[in-house]
């Protein structure tokens, strides 16, 4: 009687689950292009307001690297009705946070506010879109602020180049812009000239380029009324030409990085994987979680509980046109880093001829069932989320539907991956060293 008790709390719990989840949305389009996507929730009194610009590093030209992260910086500088500097004054003293971070694909901005407050953050956004001051000051001040970044983030910390591939993409990437990092080359922003930030700016930061969110507590027809009174006559851009870059397959190779940084060595297995679109990029999301999710994973248990090494990661970096697929560890005691890569290669070998029991299987699903159900929690994360799955998968509609992507995944689905993408004869393997005085 317990058990079936049991069952059937469990069953219900699931059921609400599911339901919780499910995001109510409204998207829509200015007459300007700019897209708008809505999701209203008047549970609690915030409001987050949002804007996503479809440029990433992989939209600069060759010499002009760092260009988008600069202006994730740059238009915080100001605008023609925001002085210098105010701008994160404003938003702490009306109560609320806000951020902004570029990836190789896009910038993304945003404010959460006490819900009464949803009008200076339309109001910040259009200002930010329409009105930013870029001067010479302003390029001069966030040039030596990326610099300070730059150091403390790649070239001082511990395993830099890795955590923000700097070290990495540069072997994966022949051709596309992907190879070069986010940071970019400080060089490369030193020789820019003004009139080249302004350019930028206006090639990609028009509203047909863009997609506003608002999500949490608003009335939809007023809230409808300030987007168009805020942006609504905001110029139309020219159309953006996306680049279409073809990489021929990775030939396998070994390269060796340093870092005067670290005291304990990586060995790196490195594989080109498919855009973030393809159903491919979710199966090996859960190569991932097998690998070395929890003390549970066949990684950990079979390097870290056996004392071969200290750390273990296995990760794959979809992107907007291809991906990344990395994993490694960090030896421990005597073991070299051609014993971790021989332990590395026998995993990805029993994942390639034998498939995943019926019980890992099932942990599996409820491991992304319990991801699916935080990722959709709390209004930032929804609004980041349904601006990335518009511009960047082209669904909006996947910050539901994107679980039965993961459920339809089969146990032969991820043999099939990992005989397709993890192999030998198409992957960068990489030492990861120290790097000795001698050698500075």
């Amino acid at each position: 009687m317990k058990k079936i008790y049991y069952l059937s709390t469990l069953a219900l719990l699931l059921s609400v689950s599911t339901f919780a989840q499910k995001v109510v949305f409204e998207e829509y389009d200015l007459s300007n292009g700019l897209h708008v996507i809505l999701h209203q929730d008047n549970s609690a009194p915030v409001v987050t307001t949002s804007v996503m610009y479809h440029v990433g590093a992989k939209d600069e030209v060759k010499g002009r690297t760092g260009f988008a992260h600069f202006f994730e910086h740059l238009l915080f500088e100001g605008t023609k009705n925001i002085p210098k500097g105010e701008f994160f004054k404003i938003v702490s003293a009306n109560g609320g946070r806000n951020n902004a971070n570029t990836t190789q694909d896009r910038t993304y901005y945003y404010e959460t506010f006490p819900s009464n407050n949803l009008e200076l953050g339309l109001w910040l956004e259009s200002e930010r879109m329409l009105h930013p001051v870029i001067n010479q000051d302003g390029v001069d001040t966030q040039n030596e602020v990326i610099k300070e970044e730059k150091r403390a983030r790649i070239d001082n910390a511990p395993y830099g180049k890795i955590i923000y591939r700097t070290g990495i993409n540069q072997h994966i990437f022949e051709k596309h812009p992907y190879k070069n990092s986010v940071i970019g080359s400080m060089e490369d922003l030193d020789a820019a000239q003004l009139n080249e930030f302004i350019a930028f700016h206006k090639k990609f930061y028009a509203p047909n380029n863009a997609v506003l969110v608002v999500a949490g507590d608003f009335e939809t027809e007023p809230t409808k009324k300030m987007i168009e009174d805020y942006f609504g006559d905001i110029p139309t851009g020219d159309k953006v030409e996306r680049i279409n870059i073809v990489e021929q397959p990775v030939e396998a190779k070994k390269v060796t990085e340093y870092d005067s940084n670290i005291q304990i060595p990586i060995k790196l297995f490195i594989f080109r994987t498919p855009s973030n679109k393809d159903k491919d990029a979710y199966v090996l999301d859960m190569v991932s979680s097998i690998l070395t999710s929890g003390k549970s994973s066949r990684m950990y248990k079979k390097l870290v509980e056996n004392k071969k090494a200290l750390q273990v990661l296995a990760f794959n970096d979809s992107q907007e046109d291809y991906g990344t697929y990395i994993m490694g560890a960090l030896p421990l005691g005597e073991t070299s880093l051609d014993e971790i890569a021989k332990e590395m290669d026998e995993e990805i070998t029993k994942l390639q001829t034998e498939l995943i029991s019926e019980k890992e299987y099932q942990k599996l699903q409820n491991t992304f069932e319990n991801r699916f159900v935080n990722s959709n929690s709390g209004v930032e994360n929804i609004a980041n989320t349904l601006a990335r799955n518009y511009m960047l998968k082209g669904n909006t509609n996947l910050i539901n539907d994107e679980i039965n992507i993961f459920r339809s995944i089969t146990r032969e689905d991820i043999k099939r991956v990992a005989n397709k993408y993890l192999n030998k004869n198409q992957r960068v393997e990489m030492d990861y060293l120290k790097k000795e005085s001698e050698q500075q």
